[in-house]
Parts: C-alpha cells; structure tokens; sequence
C-alpha cells in the first residue's frame, strides 16, 4: 500500500515538474530520490524511509523559484490535497493512511531542504536542534545538494543559465569595464555556492560522494580557465 502512494506521488510530481526548465525536471527529483534512500540506507538507526522517499519525491513541488504559496497558506496546506486525492483502499485515503504527524514531516523536511532557507535561518540564528537532527531531513538536503555538485550540477547550472539568459562565462575585462554586472556568470555561481556546497552536507555517506564531486567541479573550473585564457 505504500508502494502504491509513492508510485501516485511520482505521477503527481512528473506532472508539476513538466512546467519546469532541465535543472529542475523530474529526473532531477528521481535522482534526488535515488540518492536520499542510498544515504538513508547507511544510516543507524535508519530514519523513516518513507518519509524520505516522499519528502524527495515532493522537495521541488513547491521550489520558491517558480512556485508561489497562496497569501496565509502553509506548505502543508498546499501538499494536503495531493495526499487526499490519492484513494487508499475504501472510504479512505493516503492522508488517513500515513498520518497527520507525517504528513507534517514530510512537508517540513520540503520547506527545509534548501541552501537559500538554511543560509538564511544560519544568519538569523534559529537554526533548532531539529535542523541538526533530523534525519529524513538530511537524507533529502544531502542528496539534492549533490546533484548540485559534479557533472550534474555542471549540467544543471548551464541549464538553469539558459533558461534565465545568465552568461557562462564573463572575461574579468567585462566586469571591470562594467559591460556586465558583477558575478552575473554561471561560472561566478559555482564560486559563490556551488564550491561551498561541500561543506554543508550533513552525513558520512553524503560527504563522501561529495569529495569526488566537488573535484569534478574543480577540474572542469580549471579547464574553462585555461580555454579562456587561450581565446
């Protein structure tokens, strides 16, 4: 019966990702799933799978960058229709079914998975014990941020650039001439967050696909030096 929730769930999500561009599609949110579960997978006591599984399968449902909540709604209030919509058996349905506390889970995982929303609780100070703790959390922050990383990331990052007309590349000359607005590349972005990334994940196994993935970004910021310095 679980299963058949989460198999409802990703139809739903394959849905609201059409609207999206390439960095932020559906694979990327299976991805994220695959990679969640591995890391909760080396974890103990391992946290609660199925939370981690849904909570990676709807951390993008409701991405602020192209998605805004109704004045005065939270975001469970937005996922709960999504949940009673899903028939479970008789007379019931998927939010009966796994449970108000749950369902809370799962959408506070989702509002907290962001970089954007934990550098700015990290600024305010209100970062809580649950934000060090939880581990379903985790599970989720760790894998969207990898695939932010490495040569996904550096796919998704030309992807996302293309999609919002940001430049690749500006030759320091640009800036300083003011013909571009300072750090408006996608290269800049990986100097500004992406490089930072690995310094923020929050489990072993997550650390440690993160060290290989952060050298391939180094690697191919070094190649994109050297061909620019050749033009």
């Amino acid at each position: 019966m679980d299963q058949e929730i989460v198999q409802r769930i990703e139809k739903e999500m394959e849905e609201a990702m059409k609207r999206y561009d390439p960095s932020h599609d559906a694979l990327h949110v299976k991805r994220v799933r695959r990679t969640a579960l591995a890391i909760a997978k080396t974890l103990d006591p391992p946290p609660d799978m199925l939370v981690v599984e849904i909570a990676a399968l709807m951390h993008d449902m409701a991405d602020k960058k192209y998605v805004k909540l109704e004045e005065g709604k939270t975001l469970f209030d937005h996922f709960l229709p999504v949940f009673e919509g899903i028939p479970v058996g008789e007379g019931t349905n998927a939010a009966i079914h796994l449970g108000r506390d749950r369902l809370e889970l799962v959408s506070k995982v989702v509002e907290n998975v962001s970089w954007t929303t934990e550098r700015k609780l990290r600024a305010a100070g209100t970062i809580t014990s649950w934000h060090t703790e939880c581990k379903e959390l985790h599970c989720v922050q760790d894998a969207d941020r990898l695939d932010a990383i490495g040569a996904f990331g550096i796919m998704r990052c030309a992807a996302y650039s293309s999609a919002t007309n940001r430049p690749l590349y500006v030759p320091q000359e640009d800036y300083e001439s003011k013909k571009y607005p300072k750090d408006c590349s996608a290269i800049d972005h990986f100097h500004d967050k992406l490089l930072h990334i690995k310094e923020r994940l929050k489990t072993d196994a997550g650390r440690a696909m993160g060290e290989k993935r952060h050298q391939t970004m180094l690697d191919f910021l070094a190649a994109v030096d050297e061909e620019a310095s050749a033009i």
